[in-house]
């Protein structure tokens, strides 16, 4: 099952940034796009505040009668990548 996840957040600088995360059972798509750029960001990494947002519109969702299991699966790979990251830095 595949769900299209989206919301728009003012950054400090005042640009509002776009995230769109597209949630598989063991995989998330994370894409960025600020509105003073033209293009859609692919590469960069979500930060703390995006996974704390994500997984805030999950626990919303579960709350309406939303598959609970999409938020554990959202934990468990956002665990993984800082392990990840904690072995690369």
């Amino acid at each position: 099952m595949k769900n299209l996840i989206q919301w728009t957040a003012r950054l400090p600088d005042g640009v509002k940034r776009e995230v769109r995360v597209t949630v598989r059972r063991q995989h998330l798509k994370w894409q960025f796009k600020r509105s003073d750029e033209e293009r859609w960001d692919y590469v960069s990494p979500p930060t703390a505040k995006d996974w704390d947002r994500l997984e805030d519109v999950l626990r919303r969702r579960a709350g309406r009668g939303r598959s609970v299991e999409m938020i554990d699966d959202v934990r468990k790979l956002r665990e993984k990548n800082e392990m990840h990251e904690t072995v690369h830095d």
